[in-house]
């Protein structure tokens, strides 16, 4: 058992399972050996590549675009919010907008109009959003706010006319600004529902947005500055879609994608913004300059106190209008926040999401057989080693298209760093030499490629490189390489109107000791997907195998060494009943070989029972879970406690709700009971929202889970605390403690953050971490000596970003 304050460094190999017999067998490994898989496969996506029409969008028609207006030299938008302008009157307003829900193809509750201008600088949207003033939602105010608590507006642009890759933005009455990337065509519904793509929220853009309160609504006022989108400035339309939430209603309504299979960020069906002409991007240079001064003490070092600073800068340069560069010295990320701690009662790393914003511009072009998970790139490989930071020396990044093709490429140098290991932990005030662990200069390379076919498909190739320096002794490790491929098939005709994808890959690392004879089989990971990703009928069939040294350098793995299948099929019914919006039923099956042997080391049975959507916005479901793992090797599991080799089949209940989030208080949790390995466990979640004010926000989260074995029982508890201020959408304080009684650390982050203009940031920062000496946060509240924290390490940090584009 362990418990994760951020994403593991390593993809360390799992130990893996064997057993001579399976004791269900549900699908026969002879019928999907892996060469008949692919033989099928590729005469699948070869069938569908050759029938399909040369554009889907020009045999079915997305009615009629929407014209960007010219302003005029002497024409200016006011940012107030108002649409007052002028301008504006002369500008085309779309209203032809259509539920998604909760009546798909009805008329929406209120009206919405929709105009767009530019100049050769910016793109301007105004919008307004007719209601009743007294019931409009705007709670939230923090950038990058998720927007499910309110009445939101958002839209997305297809810069490249590709149906796969985009921007999409988010704002409410209170005018906050939320922003992120689309890649792989986009998820599901703009309800909210499906997983059909990449979407990364961590993307922070440079652009304005202002709002304003009406007798008859509300209404905003965009400006999103060219500078801040790669597009080719050949091409005069983009792609765009708009969307409307009204939360009391539980309702979405969109300009064109309205189909439940469809949504706003699946840029395939997105409008046609047209009349784009003579845009500008100035010269293409930006530059981002950040100055960082720090204070750290860390008790038990040679030199406990210390005042970190220095400079750093980012050169941003438009090779071409749609191909950008980025160099970036001496890189920081003082201000990202603390991971979300996690227990982990299983035998496999944790994986964590990306935060840092020089690794998210332009990231979706390095996204791979995402829903295969081989993952040969994973970020958080470079600058982070056991959940400590390491020294970003100096970074460069180009990301973009050239000739048609998205293109990524990274070069990072990362130096020396020394920290102590977790045995420190056990007495901070005097470490050992042991308990120091080193690290020394790494560079890295990534290169990624990704060709356009039809009309939303691709295929790429992904390249990366792994240097480490000699150390003390003159060792240094063999450089360590990894090659994939990947093909990305994807239709919105099949059989009709319905989503049909098929995904593949390959991939392989280099041998990382030489004298040490592996095959290529060892060395590689490969496996296919065809998936059904639709609303009322949904299901996929994948094939994947890891071979026993699949380990990607700068990569991520879970486990290595298994041949997998897994189907699924789910029914998704909508009843004629007031009250519930839709019902889902599922079965999932898991069948997971060692790949050497050929034997059964984990099968898995998902039965999702019932899961109820209601109009209100609520939801209940239950689960239950059979699953069969065999262990060739015994491991700890708690300390103490270890779990034997041999067979364990168990079954686990799941009960989990939620209430809509547009309630000044919602709640989310859920109860697991049922067999864990040779005993039971009972696991309970709960999380809570407090909203009691716009602006304010609170949330509680609260995880326990009870085991009891015959080699031994055991507790964990997990506990968050998080509150948020957020007076105006440009000034917002972030409160958060993290305790577990596994590794017994008290974490607290505290940051301050004004948005000066777009693009300038003055950060506050301060952490502290402690040590609980005893067993338990809350486990003797009546001993005066119950809670003994020792200070671990803690600092503060004033970081303050500035951004010149010229």
């Amino acid at each position: 058992m362990s418990v994760f304050l951020a994403s593991p460094a390593s993809g360390a190999r799992p130990s893996p399972a064997r057993r001579e017999d399976s004791a269900i067998t549900l699908i026969s490994v002879g019928c999907l050996r892996p060469h008949r898989l692919v033989r099928v496969a590729g005469a699948l996506a070869l069938l569908l590549l050759s029938g399909s029409p040369e554009s889907a969008r020009a045999q079915e028609g997305t009615g009629p675009p929407i014209r960007a207006m010219l302003l005029a030299e002497d024409e200016r938008i006011d940012l107030d919010g108002r649409v007052e302008e002028s301008a504006w009157e002369r500008a085309t307003a779309i209203r032809d907008f259509t539920q998604q829900e909760p009546v798909e193809g009805g008329p929406p509750s209120q009206e919405t109009e929709v105009r767009v201008a530019y100049d050769r600088n910016n793109l301007y949207i105004a919008a307004i959003l007719f209601d009743d003033p007294d019931r409009i939602l705007a709670r939230q105010r923090a950038r990058d706010a998720f927007l499910f608590t309110d009445d939101r507006f958002a839209w997305v642009l297809d810069t490249f006319r590709d149906g796969r890759t985009g921007y999409y933005f988010e704002t409410n009455a209170a005018g906050v600004l939320s922003d992120g990337l689309v890649s792989g065509g986009g998820r599901g519904g703009g309800g909210g529902g499906g997983g059909f793509g990449g979407f990364n929220r961590s993307w922070d853009g440079i652009w304005d947005v202002r709002t304003a309160r009406r007798d008859d609504g509300w209404s905003a006022e965009i400006r999103i500055p060219f500078r801040t989108l790669n597009f080719n400035p050949e091409d005069s339309s983009w792609g765009i879609n708009f969307q409307r939430s009204i939360r009391r209603n539980n309702e979405e309504v969109l300009w064109r994608g309205y189909r439940r299979n469809e949504g706003l960020n699946r840029l395939v069906f997105a409008g046609e913004l047209a009349g784009l002409e003579g845009l500008s991007q100035g010269i293409g240079l930006e530059a981002v300059a950040s100055g960082i001064g720090s204070w750290r003490h860390t008790p038990g070092d040679a030199d406990p106190t210390t005042f970190p600073r220095d400079l750093s800068l980012d050169l941003n340069y438009s090779v071409t209008p749609s191909l950008r560069a980025s160099f970036s010295v001496n890189t920081d990320f003082a201000e990202v926040e603390s991971d979300q701690r996690r227990v982990n009662l299983t035998r496999f790393p944790l994986r964590f999401p990306e935060r840092r914003d020089f690794f998210l511009e332009g990231s979706s072009v390095f996204t791979f057989a995402p829903r295969s998970g081989p993952q040969p790139f994973f970020s958080r490989r470079i600058g982070i080693e056991g959940g400590q930071q390491v020294p970003i020396d100096y970074g460069l990044r180009l990301t973009g298209q050239f000739a048609g093709v998205d293109l990524g490429f990274y070069r990072m140098g990362t130096g020396t760093h020394s920290y102590l290991s977790e045995t420190e932990l056990e007495d901070p005030a005097s470490p050992r030499p042991e308990d120091f662990l080193r690290f020394e200069r790494e560079s890295f390379t990534v290169a990624r490629a990704r060709v356009p076919l039809l009309e939303q498909s691709s295929i790429g190739a992904i390249y990366s490189q792994r240097t480490t320096a000699a150390d003390s002794l003159g060792f240094a490790p063999v450089d360590r390489h990894t090659l994939g491929a990947d093909l990305d098939y994807r239709t919105r005709s099949f059989l009709g109107r319905n989503n049909f994808e098929v995904e593949a890959f390959v991939v392989w690392n280099s041998n990382p000791d030489p004298t040490t004879t592996r095959s290529f089989q060892d060395l590689s990971a490969w496996g296919g997907r065809i998936n059904f990703p639709n609303d009322i009928w949904s299901g996929h069939v994948s094939y994947r195998e890891f071979g026993d040294d699949y380990s990607p350098a700068v990569g991520f793995v879970q486990r290595n060494d298994f041949r997998r299948v897994e189907p699924r099929i789910g029914w998704s019914p909508r009843p004629a009943i007031d009250w519930i919006r839709q019902l889902q039923f599922s079965v999932q099956l898991r069948n997971l070989w060692e790949l050497g042997t050929g034997i059964l080391e984990e099968q898995e049975i998902q039965l999702n029972a019932l899961d109820i959507d209601f109009e209100s916005g609520d939801n209940l479901s239950l689960e239950a879970v059979r699953t069969y793992e065999f262990l060739d090797r015994s491991f700890e599991i708690s300390d103490g406690i270890d779990i034997a080799a041999g067979d364990y089949t168990n079954w686990e209940y799941r009960f989990r709700g939620r209430t809509t989030s547009r309630r000044p208080v919602s709640v989310r949790g859920g109860v697991n009971y049922g067999g864990f390995w040779s005993g039971e466990r009972a696991r309970v979640d709960v999380n809570a929202n407090f909203r009691p004010n716009p602006g304010i926000n609170f949330e509680t989260g609260f995880e326990r889970n009870a085991v009891a074995l015959p080699e031994g029982t055991f507790v964990t508890n997990l506990y968050r605390l998080e509150g948020n201020w957020d007076p105006t959408p440009w000034i917002g304080f972030t409160n958060q403690f993290q305790y577990d009684d596994v590794s017994r650390v008290l974490g607290l982050f505290m940051r301050f953050r004004w948005i000066l203009k777009p693009g300038n940031d003055l950060f506050l920062v301060y952490t502290h971490n402690w040590r609980n000496l005893e067993s338990g946060l809350l486990d003797r509240p009546t001993d005066p000596e119950w809670l003994q924290l020792q200070t671990l390490s803690r600092g503060g940090a004033v970081k303050l970003n500035y951004t010149y584009r010229f």
